[in-house]
């Protein structure tokens, strides 16, 4: 397993229009080979911004690889930023990608 991570730090009082652009956003995600799941985590705020990760699991990284060389990645990312133009982010989005090494699940019940 492989999971994508990209951590945003979102300006104080963008919250919302950052939440309704992944809310209504075309991901292309479940047409994927390989794609797992995607979660939209909102994190800590600070003074000046609200911290948010957007979480991806593949089944292996080169799955992950192949999205982001796809034209369905090319399409959901053309619109990455809110769609009046206006930043929504302070600096640019920080990528990190690990491989899974241990995995652990709730055991199904008897």
């Amino acid at each position: 397993m492989f999971i994508a991570m990209n951590r945003f730090q979102v300006k104080k009082g963008a919250e919302t229009a950052f939440e309704t652009v992944w809310a209504t956003r075309e991901s292309y995600l479940g047409s994927m080979p390989g794609f797992v799941e995607f979660h939209l985590l909102k994190g800590p705020e600070a003074e000046d911004h609200t911290l948010y990760s957007s979480h991806t699991t593949w089944v292996d990284k080169a799955a992950f690889e192949a999205w982001t060389r796809s034209e369905e990645f090319r399409r959901a990312h053309a619109r990455a930023d809110n769609r009046t133009g206006d930043s929504l982010y302070l600096g640019h989005p920080k990528f990190e990608g690990f491989e899974v090494i241990q995995s652990e699940g709730k055991a199904a019940a008897a």
